[in-house]
């Protein structure tokens, strides 16, 4: 590529050694930055995760010597042009939003909270371009998204804040019955604290919406009362994504609740990796059911930011991030709506969308409520 661009150059400089010496120069920095190998990127794809995301065979560090979080780029694939911004993590944009995330060893081409690679019918070997579209254009909402926890537990104020471990509130839920945290299960830092805490508060039924038998069994063993929940058959595993619009979203979420339906003794906990995401949006509905206000779920939701990364109340990335819940209600019920009506909105999703029947839906709201 290199020996191209020198006989490119050096060929104009022939072809132009009559005109004045300051006009081909300005013609040959010109054709040099047109090409040079930080503008474009092309990759092929190695991997799709489960949720959809595509890595490329293009490491993070090589990338990040052309392109700056916070830069927009163009993402070619497959004869879609996409725009998005190099980010660090899924919540710096919104949901369904392109990103292109460059924390890893190799680069990920994502949607946030949707399937990358299903939407642009992206396989292994597809190829994938990326050129920039606006140096620094999503600099200032990147620095208001942007978030930044520590693995440390001395660096929190407590082990519940730590394992992002509480109970539901609000609306007509029954106390101390439905629980959320991070994964008992996970084998990292945070996860011996949510096992111990599952264990002081009882828990006896659990969703598990992250993992795969597979998964958890390679990982679980250091958490001895969540394996004992596990081999009584008292933990649903529901490999879910995080895409929440998809089909495998909304019948995953249904075995789990049918799940709850028919394993009645409380109490629950559900949770995914780091509570956060794909719990938070169970646990929304839920709370929906049980008549919580949109306050009350934006404000568990937001415990979660809270715990892990310190988001504070009435900062712009509280009501950044907050706009996830109000988003999500608007999605699965095609349109805005009254508050009024939140009950209702979740009530037509599981009925419409998950598929619960009117008699397990009723089940589900009296297992849940006082």
């Amino acid at each position: 590529m290199k020996k191209v661009k020198f006989f490119l150059i050096w060929g104009l400089v022939f072809l132009l050694s009559f005109t004045a010496c300051s006009s081909t120069q300005s013609v040959i920095e010109e054709i040099a930055a047109e090409t040079s190998s930080s503008d474009i990127f092309t990759g092929t794809v190695l991997e799709i995760s489960k949720y959809g995301n595509t890595y490329i065979d293009v490491k993070s560090a090589d990338f990040l010597s052309g392109f700056d979080n916070g830069d927009i780029v163009r993402v070619s694939v497959n004869g879609y042009e996409i725009t998005a911004p190099v980010v660090t993590s899924y919540s710096d944009v919104d949901n369904g939003s392109p990103l292109v995330k460059s924390d890893g060893e190799y680069v990920e081409v994502a949607l946030s909270y949707a399937d990358f690679a299903s939407s642009y019918s992206v396989a292994v070997g597809s190829v994938i371009q990326i050129s920039m579209a606006e140096k620094g254009g999503y600099l200032s909402e990147y620095e208001i998204r942007h978030l930044v926890k520590s693995e440390e537990r001395n660096d929190y104020a407590s082990d519940e804040i730590f394992a992002n471990f509480r109970t539901l509130e609000g609306g007509r839920l029954r106390k101390d019955f439905i629980y959320r945290s991070c994964n008992p299960g996970l084998d990292d830092a945070r996860a011996l604290y949510a096992d111990m805490l599952a264990e002081d508060a009882g828990i006896r039924t659990v969703l598990n919406l992250a993992d795969s038998e597979e998964s958890l069994l390679s990982t679980m063993h250091p958490s001895s009362y969540y394996a004992e929940l596990y081999e009584e058959g008292r933990v649903i595993l529901l490999n879910m994504g995080v895409d929440f619009r998809s089909e495998d979203f909304a019948s995953k979420l249904a075995e789990g609740l049918i799940f709850m339906i028919e394993n009645p003794e409380g109490p629950f906990l559900i949770h995914c990796n780091e509570g956060k995401d794909r719990a938070g949006l169970v646990c929304a509905i839920l709370e929906a059911l049980a008549g919580s206000s949109m306050d009350e779920i934006i404000e568990d939701y937001m415990t979660s930011y809270e715990n892990y990364y310190g988001v504070e109340k009435g900062s712009e990335q509280y009501d950044a991030i907050s706009s996830i819940i109000t988003d999500f209600f608007t999605s699965i019920n095609g349109r805005p709506f009254p508050e009024s009506a939140l009950k209702s909105v979740a009530e037509v999703y599981l009925t419409s969308q998950a598929g619960l029947s009117s008699d397990q839906l009723s089940a589900l709201e009296a297992l849940i409520t006082q």
